[in-house]
């Protein structure tokens, strides 16, 4: 039985046999409940690259039932009903802006929100995360970082992953919530994801302690303050 809207957004997060991030993986299937999940991977922001795809099935046909649905050669007529079929819907990094676009041009956005509604899971690393909220810190538009505003608003405020890895990412960020260029939001470090219940925070996770997430709020004189949330550690 469903238990509701959710999204699990992933500051960052591979799909590598060397990666330390299965166990974030492994958490996101666990959240269904079931033995073997139906998980479908939108790898739209990656160009449906075929390495992406190819880790995809690596780490998920062993332990689900494992599908994918391909937009720069597409081959499924009812996008809507196969996203329905799923327990998790699995988004792919890649570039946030470009998804976004090709999306609203086969009507992929509309689907997942009957799909998140339904109590399909949604999930996903970096653009995959970047696109459940208004707005979030983008480098779709090329090595500067700028607000992205036209995210698919299931959940409130604006997203930044990679807050960790990324240099620019933090300060970036803090410039932009502090002037209002951004709402309010989530910064969220590589290996660490944020779980929502319907629109409300219920838990934030992660695989190493050492890493981190904040709520990044607006104060006066164009400043801005973190709020830490404390991950609770999967393995």
């Amino acid at each position: 039985m469903s238990e509701g809207p959710r999204i699990l957004a992933l500051g960052g997060a591979s799909l590598l046999p060397s990666s330390n991030d299965g166990a974030l993986h492994q958490y996101l299937l666990d959240l269904t409940g079931l033995e073997r999940p139906r998980i479908c991977f939108l790898g739209t922001a990656g160009g449906d690259s075929p390495e992406y795809l190819a880790s995809f099935y690596s780490f998920f046909a062993s332990r689900a039932e494992a599908q994918h649905l391909a937009l720069f050669n597409r081959q499924v007529d009812d996008i809507e009903r196969l996203l329905l079929e799923q327990d998790i819907v699995y988004v792919g990094g890649g570039n946030t802006a470009n998804m976004l676009a090709v999306w609203r041009t086969h009507g992929v956005d509309v689907a997942l929100k009957k799909a998140w509604e339904a109590g399909v899971i949604l999930a996903g690393p970096s653009a995959g995360a970047n696109c459940w909220f208004e707005s979030s810190l983008s480098d779709s538009f090329g090595p500067t970082l700028f607000p992205l505003r036209d995210g698919l608003r299931f959940l409130r405020g604006s997203f930044c992953p990679h807050y960790d890895s990324e240099s620019l990412r933090r300060p970036r960020y803090q410039e932009l919530v502090g002037s209002g260029a951004l709402p309010d939001g989530y910064a969220v470090d590589d290996g660490v994801g944020l779980l929502f219940a319907g629109r409300e925070l219920a838990e934030a996770v992660a695989v190493l302690p050492e890493t981190r997430a904040f709520h990044v709020e607006r104060r006066r004189g164009n400043d801005a303050e973190e709020v830490p949330i404390r991950p609770r550690i999967v393995r």
